[in-house]
């Protein structure tokens, strides 16, 4: 294995870009010397942009190079599965971005593929590792607040994406609550045994009648006792809004929003603080440079990322839960999906 590992990425769109440039230019241990995408002059600007040698419209050129130890698959959901089976079996670990495929049986033949040549597989929850989330694991798991009892998520973008994007993104649960799916179970440590759901269309009728929601909050009852709530919306005037309690029985946790700033102007008339990140690609940089640093670090060490496939797996199986609870008005067990 050569001194850096050489990465290959597909998809150079916002957020293979973003992976793009913190490969070039903040992870030492790794090279990216190519980049694929079907807009080949956006892989070509990628490459200018970042001194990649290579930037071709066929990712099959990144899976036939020998010297391409591992890919990065950041292309449309509708590809990742294939993505992962081709990579697999060309011999390259695989960072992929969530989730993995709509289609619980396309993931279950991906990961069965990544089992049997033997290769990684880490899926992009960044959020894992973010220092306030990781600390509030971490805090969770010394014992710091007894039992856990209560959990509560909000997690709130500032804008809807565009219409056309929600058509093909799976939904409001498999592509924004399925971080938050994700982040329960890594917080409490304990799987979800049924979900309940109310949600609706309070943001733009034009999410509803491209038939998705923006309105949503979903109940979670773990195995181990521990309740949940987790509540979305498409669109909160005042930023990125990404706020974390857990309740227990020796005290309480909590996270609040990450801001440009601390500094609080106190006067007579009111006392003001600058809002929220607005942006999610601002408030998780610091997370995006650390999941990706971890997979380097695995193929390099040969060692198993801390989120894995069957990770990925579990947060689609709790999104479809969530999502038959809404249409069918009751709570639904996950053994149901599963």
């Amino acid at each position: 294995m050569s001194a850096k590992i050489n990465v290959g990425i597909i998809g150079t769109g916002r957020i293979g870009r973003l992976h793009a440039e913190h490969l070039a230019f903040r992870i030492p241990e790794a090279r990216v010397i190519a980049v694929a995408d079907v807009q080949l002059e956006e892989a070509e600007r990628c490459a200018a942009e970042l001194n990649i040698s290579t930037a071709v419209r066929d990712h099959r050129v990144i899976m036939e190079n020998p010297d391409i130890e591992a890919v990065i698959i950041c292309s449309s959901t509708d590809t990742h599965s294939q993505l992962i089976e081709e990579a697999a079996g060309a011999g390259k670990h695989i960072f992929c971005e969530k989730p993995i495929d709509f289609d619980l049986a396309r993931i279950d033949e991906a990961l069965e593929k990544v089992k049997k040549y033997g290769v990684k597989l880490q899926v992009g929850f960044n959020r894992r590792f973010d220092p306030n989330f990781r600390r509030t694991w971490e805090l969770i798991h010394e014992g710091k607040i007894g039992k856990p009892h209560i959990l509560r998520i909000t997690s709130r973008d500032p804008e809807p994406p565009p219409v056309d994007y929600i058509k093909v993104s799976g939904g409001i649960f498999l592509d924004m609550t399925i971080h938050d799916f994700d982040m329960a179970r890594y917080l409490i440590g304990s799987e979800v045994e049924e979900v309940y759901t109310v949600a609706g269309v309070m943001v733009d009728p034009a999410i509803g009648r491209a038939g998705d929601l923006d309105t949503v909050v979903v109940t979670l009852k773990f195995k181990n006792g521990v309740v949940g709530t987790i509540d979305n919306s498409r669109k909160a005037v005042y930023g990125y809004d990404q706020r974390v309690e857990v309740f227990g029985s020796g005290g309480m946790i909590g996270v609040s929003n990450n801001k440009p700033n601390t500094v609080r102007l106190s006067t007579s008339d009111s006392i003001k603080e600058d809002l929220p990140f607005f942006f999610f690609m601002e408030r998780y940089i610091d997370s995006y440079i650390a999941e990706m640093k971890e997979f380097i670090r695995c193929v390099a060490e040969d060692e198993s990322p801390s989120v894995t496939g069957n990770d990925g797996r579990l947060a689609v199986v709790i999104g479809k839960a969530a999502s038959l609870s809404y249409a069918e008005n009751r709570p639904v067990k996950l053994f149901e999906i599963l």
